[in-house]
This record gives structure tokens, sequence and C-alpha cells, in this order.
């Protein structure tokens, strides 16, 4: 096993590591639209949270010398449905023509009050 941290992206806000790599796939943990600059959310409303999420995994997979065509899986976690539409739009221009499998899930809540949080798994070349 292999841990990747990047600088560009925020810290783990908990004892975890940003992405792992193990038998041949990269997992990124949970990411959050977290400016490291400020160490803030990225901005109130869901699609500024999203935008900022795929800069943050932008720069973890990029530790691992991947971009986002080698993602084979994401997970979404959004705290209402009603922002599935917006996180599509932000998620579509992103995988615009590499789709990963996917899967999209309502939460109660997620840390420090974000609106949509964002795992993945990527595969190691």
């Amino acid at each position: 096993m292999k841990v990747y941290n990047s600088q560009k992206a925020p810290e783990a806000i908990g004892p975890y590591v940003q992405a792992i790599a193990a038998n041949g796939n990269l997992y990124l943990s949970g990411v959050l639209g977290i400016d490291r600059s400020t160490g803030k959310m990225a901005g109130e409303s869901t699609e500024e949270q999203a935008k900022q999420i795929f800069k943050n995994i932008e720069y973890v997979l990029a530790e691992a010398g991947l971009t986002l065509n080698h993602v084979i899986k994401t997970t979404i976690f959004l705290t209402t449905m009603d922002d599935f539409q917006t996180v599509n739009q932000v998620y579509g221009a992103n995988f615009s023509s590499h789709k990963p499998a996917r899967s999209c899930i309502a939460v109660s809540a997620l840390p420090l009050n974000a609106k949509v949080e964002i795992e993945l798994i990527a595969e190691l070349v």
C-alpha cells in the first residue's frame, strides 16, 4: 500500500489520508468542497462546493500521476436530493467523455455542514 496526500488539496479533517493505493487501484477518501487557501467551504451553494470538490479530486489524483480519465467508480453524498441536478451539471462538465460507474446517496448531514461529498476509486497505471 502507498499513501497519497496532495499539498494543493485541503488536509484531511480527521484521522485518515486523502488517498491510498492498493491492489491496482487508488481509493480517495470522501472529498469536500474546502478551499485549502482559506480552510473553509468554497461557497455556500452546492454548485460552488461541487466545483471545488473536483479541483481537490484532481489535485489528489495528480499526486499518483492520474487524471479523471482513470476514475472507475464514484459515490456522491448529498444532504438533499433537491441538489441532484445541480451536481449532475458539475459532474457532467468534469466527466464529459469518460463516464465512471456511480452511486448517489442522500444523507442526513455531512462534515462541516457540507452539502455534497464525493469519494472515488481510480485505476492505477
